[in-house]
């Protein structure tokens, strides 16, 4: 076993009082299981899930009820078994108070398990030589996320750091935040599961160093945390590091320097440098799920402050209303004076108790007025630079606040605005009281309102230039058709002008031009006017005779030149219906043509006189 403490610093942080004790001398205690949950469809960061019940279905604890079919998201499941009464938009906690589409869920009072060992899991399945293809659907089955507050995905994470070839595994147990000691019972209480869940983690990522941080002022923790590793395998490999306790330890960046000496750089992510860190909350989730197969249905939340009567850590079903935890809690509601979403540095006041516990809520702190006063009227900056020597992500505080002020969300997307943690250690030495992190919350929402607004416009612009693609295509593919059948019309009439023009030849060759008769006076004579002799009558007949041949032989020609631009046309692929119905009848009109000349010259050689 390896126990060091750690000399190392970052830069800034304050130490602002802890009030710890109220919670963390009291045991763990176990919610009253509520008669309603409301679970919301966004209880993590990314896409809303979408149901998979309907209203008037009966659920089992544990059953899944949403999941995310695609992109960022996390599985939902019920927290108790009852019945579907609503699918619909309920308030969710949140700082500008959303409203979101939630399934409630009405208890039945049984509390009936769907997930008996193994739950969820295949049977037969053991994590210790399961792949991580077998283990990661699983965990995102289980609708885990981060416990620390983030509430990110944990199977994107943890497979975002397998493929990343990440080797350093950090557990966050410090728990830096005033008042906040649900990391703190759940140590005590689960150090076995959590050491399980680390060893999970540690298969999946075949990590190399395990490194374990947890502040100075969690002494029963970290003593039963030595007790549970004395008989673990994880006993010569993880490493525990004991933090002198120092506001904003537990940030995930300023941990990683304390633990490694590396920093992240700036718009990158742990796993860049080689580290994946984890809520202690989270691993022992993650024990539940592959070794109990029970999905994320509870949390531990800390309910404290001096208006609670019976302040301490309960053990909460996820979606059970805030106000049946305040009132098991007893809160005297003559003292209070806000309910607080976190701790007094990063958390967020609501306007009332009719929300539901989320995966992400880890606390409730309910001050007196006296006991956490509201900030005063806010006043000038003066330039006193404290806030820049607090800063543990070594901003300019006083610059993002002139830029976020003035709206020059660019400038301050400049000054490296999404690094800020949004700690609060600048607005608690602010002497200005100057709302610092509402502010940079502000800017930061109308960076990401002008990011989407930018996709928007990028994807409308690139549908536009497809739809006009599309149409100069269908344009130049039309004109292509208008061309093709310009050029077969023109090849139609050239051929339609050199048929005629053949016909026109074999009629003057099968009809030579006739000599001219020679003139003398007997022909003269014979033609003064007379009754004509039956000679003369026969060479008119035989001219008639002739004349009736070439008209046959050019209709005969004429119905093969016919038949045969029409077989061409058949055969062409840029030949148009019209063309071959407008060629079909020439075709009729020369075989009618070509019957009528036959049949005048058969009536005119019946009538002709024999030779």
């Amino acid at each position: 076993m390896s126990i060091q403490t750690i000399t190392r610093q970052f830069h800034g942080g304050i130490h602002p009082p802890e009030h710890k004790h109220w919670s963390s001398t009291a045991p763990l205690r176990d919610a009253d299981l509520p008669d309603e949950v409301i679970l919301p469809l966004t209880q993590h960061a990314g896409r809303i899930a979408e149901p998979l019940v309907q209203v008037g279905d009966r659920v089992k604890t544990g059953q899944r009820i949403a999941a995310c079919r695609q992109g960022t998201g996390a599985c939902i499941h019920a927290s108790i078994s009852g019945e579907v009464i609503a699918i619909e938009p309920r308030p969710v906690p949140h700082a500008s108070g959303l409203t979101l589409p939630a399934v409630v869920i009405r208890s039945d009072g049984l509390d009936t398990p769907g997930f008996e060992p193994p739950g969820f899991l295949p049977p037969g399945i053991d994590w210790r030589t399961a792949t991580a293809e077998t283990l990661l659907p699983l965990i995102r089955q289980a609708g885990l996320v981060g416990l620390g507050g983030a509430t990110f995905p944990t199977a994107i994470k943890v497979e975002g750091a397998v493929h990343q070839g990440v080797r350093t595994l950090i557990i966050n147990a410090a728990e830096c935040e005033p008042y906040i000691t649900a990391d703190d019972l759940l140590i005590r209480h689960h150090s076995h599961e959590l050491l399980e869940g680390i060893s999970i983690l540690q298969h999946l990522l075949q990590a190399e160093q395990l490194l374990l941080g947890i502040e100075d002022n969690k002494p029963e923790a970290l003593e039963s945390l030595k007790n549970a590793l004395e008989h673990h395998p994880l006993k010569d490999q993880l490493q525990i590091c004991i933090l002198p306790t120092r506001y904003p330890s537990g940030g995930e960046k300023q941990l990683i320097q304390l633990l490694t000496g590396m920093e992240v750089p700036s718009g990158q992510l742990p796993m860049h440098v080689g580290v994946l860190c984890h809520n202690v909350g989270t691993l022992v989730a993650l024990h539940d799920a592959l070794v109990l197969g029970k999905p994320l249905i509870e949390r531990i939340v800390t309910v404290t402050g001096q208006a609670v009567q019976q302040p301490g850590n309960y053990r909460v079903r996820l979606g059970t209303p805030i106000s049946q935890l305040l009132q098991q809690a007893q809160v005297n509601p003559q003292t209070v004076d806000r309910l607080i979403i976190g701790g007094p540095m990063m958390g967020y006041t609501l306007d009332s108790d009719a929300y539901p516990i989320t995966k992400g809520i880890n606390c409730l702190l309910l001050p007196t007025a006296s006991e956490l006063p509201l900030p005063g009227i806010e006043q000038p900056c003066i330039r006193c630079s404290r806030c820049e020597e607090v800063c543990p992500a070594q901003l300019l505080p006083q610059q993002l606040y002139f830029y976020a002020a003035h709206q020059s969300w660019d400038k301050a997307e400049e000054q490296q605005l999404f690094d800020c943690i949004e700690c609060g250690a600048c607005a608690w030495v602010c002497p200005s009281e100057i709302p610092l992190v509402q502010y940079y919350r502000h800017a930061k929402d109308k960076l990401l309102q002008k990011r989407a607004e930018t996709r928007k416009a990028d994807l409308a612009k690139l549908r536009f230039e497809a739809r006009k693609a599309r149409f100069e295509r269908e344009e130049q593919e039309k004109e292509a058709k208008r061309r093709a059948r310009a050029e077969a019309a023109a090849r139609m009439a050239a051929a339609k002008r050199e048929s005629e023009r053949d016909s026109e030849k074999e009629a003057e060759l099968a009809n030579p031009p006739a000599s001219p008769p020679v003139t003398t006076q007997a022909t003269l004579t014979a033609a003064q006017p007379a009754t004509a002799t039956p000679a003369a009558a026969a060479g008119v007949d035989e001219k008639q005779l002739k004349q009736l041949k070439i008209a046959k032989a050019a209709a005969t020609v004429a119905v093969k030149k016919a038949e045969k631009t029409l077989s061409n046309l058949h055969t062409s692929p840029d030949a148009t219906p019209e063309q071959i119905s407008e060629q079909e009848q020439r075709l009729s009109a020369a075989q009618e043509q070509l019957a009528k000349a036959e049949a005048k010259l058969a009536a005119v050689e019946e009538s002709s006189p024999c030779p």
